[in-house]
């Protein structure tokens, strides 16, 4: 190792942690420390974990991870229930006063960052993720996997959404502005009539950029969901996230109780097909289409659930 660079390790290491506040007696100027605001964070991005499963992810000892779980608790922030594999652990989840917490926490982070990059020109932003991505290959570099998230949508979301799947589908396939006209009625309808026991939407997230999406949609059948508006974007494919967005729709709609999975696609989206065949849906109709600017073979699917 260069002699310089232990001292210029920690140099940077006392900078960073001044620069973000890691120093303060309260993460975010908030009653909470920086561990307690990761377990928090882990636990959102979550449906449910064990207290074994949080401490190997976070590297924390699991006496001061208990400590943090039982004032969580104690504030009403997280829940436990017996696990069905194994009844000496406990699965952890966020209670809605948990999520309401950790969002106030996400919008407050968000805002102390952008005030941290606003100096920066766009150029100069783009060296700073670049460097940090440097940073974390190098002293990461037996990590072998992508990593992404799924989360549930945020203020911005659903524009951005729309947005990027026009976008792509205008790209790949010729698909005019109806088809983002169509994408914007669905989003609203889905925000407007929201019924979160029946519904759910979740956001690919990497690297801090959202990649990719689905929605779960109830119908006008109590027993028949929908899936609506899944896609990918292509500089992610390949590492499982569309399939991994369809199985989450399928468990959320077996927990709702639905009988059935219906879905829409067009005949020339292929990869989108597997994935729905690969998770067991069922091509049962098709038809002609021309609705957003090209000839069209429209097919539903379902899965039994």
């Amino acid at each position: 190792m260069a002699t310089g660079s232990v001292p210029a390790v920690r140099a940077f290491n006392r900078f960073y942690t001044r620069k973000i506040g890691i120093l303060e007696e309260g993460l975010l100027q908030t009653r909470f420390s920086l561990v307690e605001v990761r377990v928090l964070y882990e636990l959102a991005h979550r449906d449910q974990s064990t207290a074994a499963a949080l401490a190997a992810e976070l590297g924390l000892d699991p006496g001061y991870l208990s400590r943090i779980l039982s004032r969580f608790k104690g504030l009403g922030y997280i829940s436990r229930k017996p696990s069905p594999e194994d009844g000496r652990q406990s699965l952890l989840s966020l209670t809605a006063k948990g999520r309401t917490e950790f969002a106030k926490l996400d919008v407050r982070q968000n805002h102390e960052v952008e005030e941290l990059l606003e100096p920066l020109s766009d150029a100069e932003r783009t060296e700073l993720t670049a460097a940090m991505g440097t940073v974390e290959r190098l002293l990461n570099p037996t990590s072998t996997q992508d990593p992404f998230i799924l989360r549930g949508p945020r203020v911005g979301d659903m524009g951005l959404v729309v947005a990027q799947q026009a976008l792509l589908y205008q790209r790949e396939y010729g698909w005019d502005e109806r088809f983002e006209a169509l994408l914007a009625k669905i989003a609203g309808q889905f925000i407007d009539e929201f019924d979160p026991k029946r519904e759910k939407c979740w956001i690919a997230e990497r690297g801090g950029e959202v990649v990719g999406a689905i929605f779960l949609v109830k119908t006008e059948d109590p027993k028949v969901a929908k899936l609506r508006m899944l896609y990918v974007n292509p500089s992610v494919r390949g590492l499982g996230i569309g399939n991994r967005l369809v199985e989450e729709c399928i468990r959320f709609a077996r927990d709702c109780k639905y009988r059935k999975i219906t879905l829409w696609t067009q005949s020339i989206l292929v990869g989108a097909r597997r994935i729905y065949e690969r998770n067991g849906f069922k091509l049962v109709k098709s038809w002609p289409y021309r609705d957003i600017g090209h000839d069209l073979i429209s097919e539903t699917w379902e899965l039994e659930l």
